[in-house]
Order: C-alpha cells, then structure tokens, then sequence
C-alpha cells in the first residue's frame, strides 16, 4: 500500500510505531520523508534515529536528549516538533502549551537537534470542530515561539490534524496533516 500511495506522488509517510516502519523500511528506503508520529519510548530512539527524518513527537528533555545523543553517534541531524497537549489532557503526551517555550529553549541546546515547529493531536473522532479548540491553542504557542525568535529553531511547521479533522486544521494554520485513515484504511 505505502509502494503504491509513493507511485501516486505521496512523499512523506509517517510511522507510529518504530518496529512497523523498520519492517517496511528496507523495501522502502529513502525514497521518501519519514515521520515518526506516535510516542516514541527511549528505549527505540536508536533505531528511530535511523530511519526517521522527523520526530513529531518531542515532549520532554529527556526523549530530546536521548535523540541527540542517538543522531550524533549516527553522525545525523533530526528534525523535530515538539508535541504539544493542547487540551491539557492527563492521558495524552505532550508539553503543556504554558511549558512549551522553557522546553523549545532547552532543546535549542542540543547540536544534533533542529526544532522545526509544534504538533498536537485533537479528539481521534467525532465531529471535526471539537479539535478547532486545540488547533488554535496550537497555533497561539506556535506564534508566541516564532516571535521569542529563539536561537537555532525554526518555526516551519504545524502538524495537526488527522483524517476526520484535517479541514478544521488546515483553517488554523497547519502545515503538515496525517491522513493515514483516509488513505489506508482503519488500523487492522
């Protein structure tokens, strides 16, 4: 499926588990950008620095350290977002928006790391505006950092939105959505 959705003009794919992106990563290669867009335990950033050209999911010093320490024994750079829980929700990862910046400035340290912008995730389902709330708290941190104009980061991006939400993300200011459902199909 991922052969045929590159055939089609699709030049980025994102992963959300380490251990499916290096089963399908030989037949693949670099033919593409990946992302690495679930939670990512340290125990799987050494394999993640290998293969992923992304990670969305930053959210804390410690998983950035751990990446930068990984990249430079790789002798790589990684692009990152920092995850951002814009909901405040006690079950979900993420930075909290008011402790977004402290850790943005604490990354901005680690040479083998390039902060490109934030990701959040809204509600997985139900009606497409519930996850407007959260893109908008997103993109009021992503403005409050890109005018802190902090050394070494580059606020490109804003990954939000999913399949059932990507429109109402797209309206607030999302440069990159995952539409894995509305290619691929629910997970099996």
């Amino acid at each position: 499926e991922i052969l045929e959705a590159i055939d089609a003009g699709v030049r980025t794919v994102g992963e959300n588990y380490v251990q499916e992106a290096a089963e399908i990563f030989p037949a693949i290669g670099r033919r593409i950008r990946w992302n690495f867009i679930g939670h990512l335990q340290t125990n799987k950033v050494k394999r993640a620095v290998e293969i992923f050209d992304l990670v969305e999911t930053v959210d804390s010093l410690a998983l950035g350290r751990e990446i930068d320490k990984r990249a430079a024994a790789a002798g790589r750079t990684v692009d990152v977002l920092v995850e951002v829980n814009s909901g405040r929700e006690p079950q979900k990862a993420g930075v909290m928006p008011d402790d977004a910046e402290a850790l943005v400035r604490s990354l901005a340290a680690l040479p083998r790391l390039r902060v490109q912008g934030l990701m959040t995730m809204g509600p997985y389902e139900g009606d497409p505006e519930d996850s407007r709330p959260y893109f908008k708290e997103t993109r009021r941190v992503f403005e409050a950092l890109k005018q802190a104009a902090i050394p070494g980061i580059e606020m490109r991006h804003m990954s939000m939105g999913m399949s059932h939400s990507w429109r109402a993300a797209v309206e607030e200011g999302a440069t990159m959505v995952r539409l894995g459902t509305a290619l691929f199909g629910p997970r099996s």
